[in-house]
């Protein structure tokens, strides 16, 4: 006899949603490898960069040569669409997989939190029997064919998709938010010909509807009442956001995760006729059950905790920024600033201002006048630069921070010397002075 769980958890559905996800996804996948280089991101975020800005930690990652560049991301292409059509499905997908963890970790300075999520869902994938119908691998290797799989599946990326929107909804819960002077604030700055946006019965439904969507999205689509209210709700909310903020295939993605909610048998009809649809009631238990119980289970702990880690951190994150990378606090704040890093001889006393084109694009200076953690990284950089010349020097920076069209701020401690510092993920950096953020907001 099975257990409850067991049963559940274990009892075989018809994979309709995931060999029709996969599809998506394998084309989505393509869309952004042949995207960066149709759209110069290959040369303007990895080969125009005299250093590029990884994530700390992996200052070891390198850009490959030009052409090895585009290679990589003309091959994560074609993987995409091996992934896309089924054809060595499992090498196309790891493949993926460990080149998108390879860009996502080499640069930050254009980062989307759909880049993120890209990277985790690779990995995902490439675990789910997604290539078992439908697809060149099934069709040639009648031994791999199958029209089931687990329920488990549906539960898990059900359950990590409602962490990713539930955090998207639970950070909205903030003033600026509230108030709808950031809705405001972003649509003038990211929305400026679209006059329809400017009024302010259009930041306050902006602000209700992005706050709630994400908060119900995933129960009112788990509901068969509310499903096609939903499926509405979720096509404006994420063609919106595609037109507006221009952020790349997220929109689409999210929108194909809308097979998983729906009978397979709906999905089958809809889109899979000429598939085996499966009907039977098996309960077929892995005999790596606990493992994959264990993994799972752990898997998505992390990703319910990790993003509450800015709690344990003095200050605001908002103004902080740190604990504020993977944890799903997507469109929440605009920063602009301004800076000066100042390099001193230690031996000499002289200090001299650093002409950030010398070293940066305009994009990278951008993010190094707002950002502690480029700042950060910046100051060793500059320390490693000099260190080549036989030169031992202190980085100090004056830096003033807006966020969200407030009035500038001192950001930074200007008498500490930021290269000699260390960097902590999990706790608060002196040298980032206090927040005052809800006193001088104008």
């Amino acid at each position: 006899m099975h257990s409850k769980w067991n049963k559940w958890l274990f009892k075989q559905v018809d994979n309709s949603a995931l060999v029709l996800f996969r599809m998506f996804f394998g084309f989505l996948l393509a869309c952004e490898a042949f995207g960066h280089i149709a759209l110069g991101a290959v040369n303007k975020h990895f080969l125009e960069p005299k250093f590029t800005f990884t994530f700390i930690g992996f200052e070891f990652l390198e850009p490959l040569p030009a052409p090895l560049m585009y290679g990589l991301f003309a091959l994560m292409g074609i993987a995409g669409l091996m992934v896309m059509v089924g054809f060595k499905y499992r090498m196309a997908m790891l493949f993926y997989a460990i080149a998108w963890t390879y860009v996502y970790l080499l640069q930050k300075t254009s980062y989307n939190n759909h880049y993120y999520l890209l990277m985790l869902l690779n990995y995902i994938m490439v675990f789910l029997p997604a290539h078992r119908s439908v697809s060149l691998d099934a069709k040639w290797n009648s031994s791999l064919r199958k029209e089931h799989m687990s329920r488990w599946i549906y539960g898990f990326i059900i359950i990590f998709l409602c962490i990713v929107y539930s955090y998207a909804s639970v950070a909205k819960f903030y003033p600026d938010w509230i108030d709808t002077s950031f809705p405001k604030h972003l649509m003038k700055i990211r929305a400026g010909d679209w006059e329809i946006l400017q009024y302010e019965w259009a930041h306050w439904a902006i602000m209700v509807y992005g706050l709630t969507f994400d908060l119900f999205i995933v129960p009112l689509l788990l509901w068969k009442r509310t499903r096609m209210v939903a499926v509405i709700a979720s096509f404006f909310f994420h063609i919106f956001n595609s037109i507006i903020f221009k952020i790349g295939i997220f929109p689409y993605l999210a929108l194909a995760f809308l097979v998983f909610f729906f009978n397979p048998k709906m999905i089958h009809k809809r889109f899979l006729k000429k598939k085996n649809f499966y009907e039977g009631d098996e309960v077929i238990v892995p005999s790596f059950k606990n493992p994959l119980l264990i993994v799972n289970t752990g898997f998505l702990l992390v990703m319910l905790l990790l993003p509450l880690r800015h709690w344990l951190i003095p200050d605001d994150v908002l103004w902080t920024e740190e604990g504020h990378r993977l944890s799903w606090r997507m469109m929440l704040r605009n920063r602009a600033g301004f800076a000066n890093f100042y390099v001193e001889n230690k031996e000499t006393g002289s200090r001299t201002r650093v002409n950030f084109k010398n070293y940066l694009t305009p994009k990278q200076t951008n993010q190094v006048k707002t950002k502690p953690d480029f700042m950060w990284q910046f100051a060793q950089k500059l320390k490693e630069f000099h260190a080549a010349e036989g030169e031992d020097v202190a980085v100090y920076i004056d830096a003033k921070v807006s966020i969200n069209g407030r009035a500038m701020q001192q950001f930074t401690d200007k008498k500490v010397d930021v290269a000699a510092q260390e960097w902590n993920h999990w706790s608060h950096h002196e040298w980032i002075l206090p927040s005052s953020l809800y006193e001088n907001k104008e």
